[in-house]
C-alpha cells in the first residue's frame, strides 16, 4: 500500500535526499513531493534541513523514514512522516564510521543496517516499537584493498542487502572486490558467514537479488559492468557472467543505481549520462537501450509508468515516461542523490 490522501488516491509521496554543504553539495536536506499517478507531475509537500541525507529507507509498516548523514562523523537520523507529507526529525545516532552511504531494514522492522563507505564497516541498529533507533548492536570492520590505488586503497562498504528472511545480510565492498555475508542474530549481532571474491578491479557498488531464483546482479562501478552471480548456498556468490554497463562501452563511466523490474534491469551510468535498459534473456542481461538521464544520474526510481532521475550535477530531478523515455518534468533540487516513492 502507498501513502495516499483522501482527496486524491492516485497520489503517492516521493522522497528526495540531497548532498548539503556538509557533503560538498548545495542541497538543503530531504524534500517530499506528491506524485500525480496520471501525469507523473510532482508537487512539493514538505522539507527538512539535514546534513547530506544521501540515502533514505522507510520503515516497512510505520510512518518513519531513515536517512544516512554522509559526513566525516557519520550518523543516521530517524524522521517522522506526517500524513500531509511534512517531516520531523526524531533522533540521530552515530554510525561508527565515516561517510555512511546506504541503509537497509529487516522485513520485521526490528533492525536497521548501515554501510559506512569511508569507514569500511557495517553497522546494525535496534529499532524500538515506534521505529526509533535505540542502540547500535554491532559494528564490523572490513580489511583489504584492490588494484585501483585511488579508489581501492582500503575497504569501502557501499551497500547492505537483507534477504527476505531478515536474518542474512550481505555487504558489498567496493574497496576489496568482495561481498561479505553475515547472519543477523536475535540481539542484532553480525556473525560472519561467507566471503565471496569478485574479479579484481570490479569495484562492486550494488547487489540486487532476482526474486524466486538463486541469481542476483552486481553493478561494478570501477569495471563499468554488470555481473550475473549465482547465490548458492545463501550468502555465497559465484560470478557466472559479466557484460558492459552500456550499449556503447569504452567511455569513462561510473555506474551507480541498479533496479530490477520484472524481466528488465535498469542501471544508471555517470559519464555516459544514461540509464541503460537490459532485457533478461533467461538469466543473463542483454543491453537494449541507453536512455538520456541528465548530468551525473546518481539515483533513480521507476514508479508506475514513469522514471524519476536524481541528476546530481544538474541540480534537478527529471521525470521521464517509460514508454518512449520522453522528458515530462524537471524539478530544481540542489545536488539530489536519492529519489524514491513511499511504498507500504
Amino acid at each position: 500500500m502507498c501513502l495516499v490522501t483522501p482527496a486524491n488516491d492516485d497520489r503517492i509521496l516521493i522522497f528526495v535526499g540531497s548532498y548539503t554543504a556538509a557533503g560538498n553539495g548545495n542541497g538543503e536536506g530531504i524534500g517530499t513531493y506528491w506524485r500525480d499517478g496520471r501525469t507523473g507531475e510532482l508537487t512539493p509537500a514538505g522539507s527538512l534541513e539535514l546534513d547530506s541525507p544521501s540515502w533514505l529507507t522507510p520503515h516497512p509498516t510505520l510512518p518513519v523514514l531513515y536517512a544516512v548523514n554522509e559526513t566525516a562523523e557519520g550518523a543516521i537520523t530517524a524522521v517522522a512522516i506526517g500524513a500531509d507529507g511534512t517531516l520531523e526529525a526524531l533522533n540521530s545516532l552515530p554510525t561508527g564510521g565515516a561517510d555512511p552511504c546506504h541503509l537497509a531494514i529487516t522485513p520485521d522492522g526490528r533492525y536497521l543496517l548501515c554501510a559506512n563507505y569511508s569507514g569500511g564497516s557495517l553497522a546494525a541498529f535496534a529499532l524500538g516499537p515506534d521505529g526509533v533507533p535505540t542502540v547500535r548492536t554491532a559494528l564490523v570492520y572490513h580489511e583489504g584493498a584492490g588494484p585501483d590505488r585511488e579508489r581501492q586503497e582500503a575497504a569501502h562498504v557501499h551497500m547492505a542487502v537483507v534477504d527476505e528472511t531478515g536474518t542474512l545480510v550481505s555487504a558489498v565492498d567496493l574497496g576489496t572486490d568482495e561481498i561479505r555475508s553475515y547472519r543477523l542474530g536475535e540481539e542484532g549481532e553480525l556473525i560472519p558467514l561467507a566471503v565471496s571474491t569478485l574479479p579484481a578491479g570490479t569495484g562492486p557498488r550494488q547487489l540486487v537479488r532476482r526474486p524466486g531464483t538463486n541469481h542476483a546482479y552486481v553493478a561494478g562501478e570501477l569495471s563499468a559492468s554488470v555481473l550475473t552471480v549465482r547465490e548458492e548456498p545463501p550468502g555465497t556468490f559465484t560470478v557466472e557472467s559479466s557484460v558492459p554497463a552500456t550499449l556503447n562501452p569504452g567511455r569513462e563511466n561510473q555506474p551507480a543505481q541498479l533496479e530490477l523490474l520484472g524481466d528488465r534491469l535498469f542501471l544508471s551510468n555517470r559519464g555516459p549520462e544514461a540509464i541503460t535498459e537490459f532485457k533478461l534473456d533467461g538469466v543473463l542481461p542483454k543491453a537494449v537501450a541507453d536512455h538520456s538521464a541528465g548530468e551525473w544520474p546518481r539515483h533513480f526510481s521507476i514508479v508506475g509508468e514513469h522514471c524519476y532521475v536524481a541528476s546530481q550535477s544538474g541540480d534537478v530531478v527529471q521525470a521521464y515516461e517509460l514508454a518512449d523515455w520522453r522528458l515530462i518534468g524537471t524539478y530544481p533540487i540542489g545536488s539530489p542523490a536519492f529519489v524514491a516513492p513511499w511504498r507500504r
